[in-house]
């Protein structure tokens, strides 16, 4: 942009979205990092034929006799199942070692407890913020885009650019697959809908079609019972039903958001844009510093300074 009224309303608009949004969007951040992890942890966890159906009907016979489970989540890096009951409160975590009842936790899995409610909901009533700073991201980042090509230098202020620059697409998609999840936009046909059945019908049905060491849940999401397999390369939502299996449409911005894609470097390529996204913000948020305290401070030392009189 070639016009510097415009080009310096613009900077200004982009330097004060995130500073007046910088906790909201320094939670995010690192809260996505965390959870950026899970896919790496999951892909290399899974090892085909280490489960059978035979161990999951035991275990969940055992812990459930009554049949009153909503569902299965595998932590296959835990070596556990929690039986998910109807809130969070009632899972029960089994060791799928010993069928044992466990307290037990992956280290990882502590910190994506503590990450993904702050991530999805921020604190108390604060809903409105994680939608509202997701949006702001992506206006700075169009913001940004209008600013003019960057001039590598090896300053701060350089990396700052070209750091945006270099991964402006994968930056952008990255919050706006966020907006569309938050709004419930797949970019797919309608899901087709079935009664749920009984847990251990739909965990049969489900490895009937799929090894068991690949399940990574089968739960209620929204109205539907849904099955969830790691394949190796993605993980792919299915509709336990009594005819079998049937595969949902992709969900293309959850596919996206969540790393989802090409097994562990789905991963991997969210954790280097949760690193970039950092030090974005941190550079952002200091370049912004700089420039209003220390400059103005360094303005206010030169003119109070006493001009030597010339000698006569």
């Amino acid at each position: 942009m070639r016009n510097p009224r415009a080009q310096a309303l613009l900077l200004r608009l982009h330097r004060w979205i995130t500073v007046i949004l910088a906790i909201p969007l320094a939670v995010l951040i690192v809260t996505g990092l965390i959870l950026s992890y899970a896919p790496i942890k999951e892909s290399a966890a899974i090892k085909p034929g280490s489960l059978t159906l035979a161990t999951l009907e035991k275990h969940i016979v055992r812990h459930d006799p009554e049949d009153k489970a909503r569902g299965i989540i595998i932590d296959h890096s835990n070596g556990t199942m929690s039986l998910l009951g109807r809130s969070r409160r009632d899972a029960t975590t089994i060791d799928m070692a010993t069928g044992e009842k466990t307290s037990k936790r992956h280290w990882y899995s502590s910190w994506q407890r503590f990450a993904r409610p702050l991530h999805e909901h921020f604190i108390y009533d604060l809903d409105w913020l994680v939608p509202l700073s997701t949006a702001a991201m992506v206006v700075s980042m169009i913001i940004g885009m209008f600013m003019g090509w960057p001039r590598f230098t090896n300053t701060l202020s350089g990396w700052h650019k070209v750091t945006a620059w270099a991964l402006l697409p994968l930056l952008i998609l990255s919050p706006l697959t966020g907006l569309l999840m938050v709004y419930r936009i797949s970019l797919s046909a309608d899901a087709p809908r079935s009664p749920p059945l009984p847990l251990l019908e739909a965990v049969r049905v489900t490895a009937k079609q799929h090894d068991p060491s690949t399940i990574v849940y089968i739960r209620q999401r929204g109205p539907r019972q849904m099955a969830m397999i790691n394949t190796g390369s993605s993980q792919k939502q299915y509709l336990p039903t009594a005819e079998g299996l049937k595969p949902l449409p992709p969900n293309l911005p959850r596919i996206f958001h969540q790393g989802d894609f090409f097994g562990i470097w789905g991963g991997v390529i969210n954790v280097i844009l949760s690193l970039a996204f950092i030090l974005l913000l941190v550079s952002g948020l200091w370049i912004w510093a700089r420039r209003t305290f220390f400059r103005k401070r360094r303005r206010i030392r030169n003119t109070g300074a006493v001009t030597p009189v010339a000698a006569e």
